[in-house]
């Protein structure tokens, strides 16, 4: 590789296509994802973009970076790839980079390329403003000595860890603003006591050997079925002779199988053997009963939030399936033993539900669950915001908005919508019924309803509640009011009073604003910025929507 020059090449994917040599000293290579048109309520549908368009997207993005590769911050021994290209209605286009240097990876080197119809550059949205060098790429600090502070890290979060594995490689970390260093990015994976996965990502500095930052690896989810949280719901099956399959083939063939209670056996990031997910099958397409008996009636709830799921995404903002592809994911469900957890994994693009342990939580398949988990999906095939500091608060965030705006778009009367984050699964007596209130997310006597410079310190599913109490302000405003049967009571961190824009918008600009505006490393701050310029894409500079976010934002202290 020429070092003292830049490159910009295609995704494998898509074909290699021609490379652009410049005499900035800059370099660039990542992967493009499927375009992600933009739909939204009240805004104007986007077509589907073909791959033609997306490739002169990004000629013309690879244009406008090489000659402006000094004031992007692209410097030499740099390679950029396309990510994911958006397309809007009018013919703007948005296309995100990921970053290397000296062929690391850069973690926070990520940015968004935007250009008018007319292809005429517009400005960028970047993780981070450094100059991305370090003075030398070989570590002073080894990497069994990095993995060893992981796998103590891990420990001290974890009251039983069994056989962890740990797997470093050097990156070069721009992460939340923090100066551009040589790294070990370190994943440790584990068992608990009952042989459940755990994990944590761990940023060790490769001359220091201080620790950086961490955070969670395991995000801590036509027939009939009776489901156990949602009722009497319908199915696409496939059927093969007289016996039918949980696989939606209306729905990139998604389907549900049974993990027979164990888990997965995996080494480092490699894992050997997944637990089974036997595909569910029946002889008559009636699915389950609805009692935790019937092992088919956990699929049932998964299958259906799965659906739901991609329904949502698909009408209200265009995108075709989780990764914006078409292609759908696969649900596992009675994973280990009585494990109190769901979780999204991008390695088997796949959900994975427990069955809780009955006294705290029941199995938690339900349908915001579902729809929390599985746009941690959407997030990490846009944004990628990082779990860990505001950025893991915004991801948390993220899926608590979608999981809830999930909830409503399905209409079900036995889950109807609301703003409580899995409700259906805290078993009763449990405290407050429900794990994360939006409309006032301190009422869980954890999460942060309103900003402040300590807010970046917690735990990422509490830093999550300022931006929780943000969309439900901006959907519904101040005042109490009773939403699926609960009853809800906005209040502001300021004294301030609010009147919503409805729920519909807050998606369409959330939804803009995660894949058009946000980087890896959006803080508060930023998300403010990013969701101001979404409403102004949406509906315009100075309108109605563009100040009730600023004015929902000011109201949870972020200014």
């Amino acid at each position: 590789m020429d070092t003292n020059r830049t490159r910009i090449s295609r995704p494998r994917a898509r074909g290699t296509g021609s490379r652009l040599t410049a005499t900035a000293a800059a370099a660039a290579a990542l992967l493009l994802a499927t375009a992600l048109p933009v739909t939204a309520s009240a805004a104007p549908a986007a077509p589907q973009a073909s791959p033609d368009r997306e490739a002169a997207a990004v000629a013309r993005a690879e244009k406008a970076v090489a000659a402006r590769a000094e004031s992007l911050g692209i410097g030499a021994r740099q390679e950029l790839v396309v990510k994911d290209v958006i397309v809007d209605a009018d013919g703007s286009e948005h296309v995100r980079f990921d970053r290397t240097y000296a062929d690391l990876p850069v973690l926070g080197g990520d940015f968004v390329v935007h250009l008018s119809p007319e292809g005429a550059f517009e400005g960028a949205d970047r993780a981070s403003r450094a100059e991305v060098s370090v003075p030398a790429l070989t570590p002073a600090v080894s990497e069994s000595r990095a993995s060893d502070v992981a796998e103590d890290l891990l420990r001290s979060t974890e009251r039983t860890v069994v056989a962890p594995e740990a797997d470093s490689r050097l990156v070069v970390d721009a992460l939340n603003g923090r100066t551009p260093r040589l790294a070990w990015h370190t994943e440790v994976t584990a068992k608990d006591a009952r042989g459940n996965p755990v994990g944590r990502e761990v940023l060790v500095d490769a001359r220091t050997g201080r620790q950086l930052d961490s955070w969670d690896s395991v995000h801590a989810a036509t027939g009939t079925g009776r489901s156990l949280y949602s009722g009497a719901v319908p199915l696409e099956t496939t059927g093969s002779g007289t016996s039918y399959s949980l696989k939606d083939p209306t729905r990139g063939n998604t389907y549900t199988g049974d993990a027979a209670n164990k888990t997965d056996l995996c080494i480092l990031t490699l894992c050997l053997r997944r637990a089974p997910s036997t595909v569910f099958t029946d002889a008559d397409n009636a699915w389950g009963t609805g009692a935790t008996s019937d092992r088919a009636s956990a699929a049932v709830d998964a299958q259906y939030g799965t659906d739901v799921t991609w329904d949502y995404f698909k009408d209200v903002h265009g995108r075709l399936g989780i990764a914006g592809d078409g292609k759908g994911s696969y649900n596992r469900v009675h994973y280990g033993s009585n494990y109190n957890n769901a979780f999204w994994d991008d390695s088997c693009f796949c959900m994975t539900y427990g069955d809780g342990d009955g006294t705290t939580f029941g199995p938690l398949v339900s349908l915001d669950v579902a729809g929390h988990e599985m746009s941690h999906g959407v997030t990490s095939a846009t944004a990628d915001l990082t779990y860990s500091g505001e950025s893991g608060g915004l991801n948390e965030a993220t899926s608590d908005i979608f999981g809830s705006l999930v909830e409503f778009h399905a209409g079900n009367a036995s889950d109807p919508g609301d703003y409580y984050v899995g409700e259906k699964i805290v078993k009763p007596g449990f405290g407050d019924a429900a794990l994360r209130f939006m409309d006032r997310p301190d009422r869980d006597g954890s999460s942060a309803a309103c900003w402040s410079s300590t807010t970046k310190n917690l735990d990422v599913h509490y830093s999550s509640g300022v931006a929780n109490h943000f969309a439900y302000l901006l959907a519904e405003g101040t005042g109490t009011r009773t939403i699926g049967g609960l009853e809800h009571s906005g209040t502001t961190c300021d004294g301030s009073t609010l009147t919503g824009i409805g729920r519909g918008k807050l998606g369409a600009i959330w939804y803009r604003a995660l894949t058009v505006h946000m980087t890896s490393s959006t803080t508060y701050a930023g998300a403010r910025a990013a969701t101001l310029a979404a409403a102004g894409d949406l509906y315009g500079a100075g309108s109605a929507e563009q100040n009730a976010v600023a004015a929902a934002w000011t109201a949870v202290n972020v200014r």
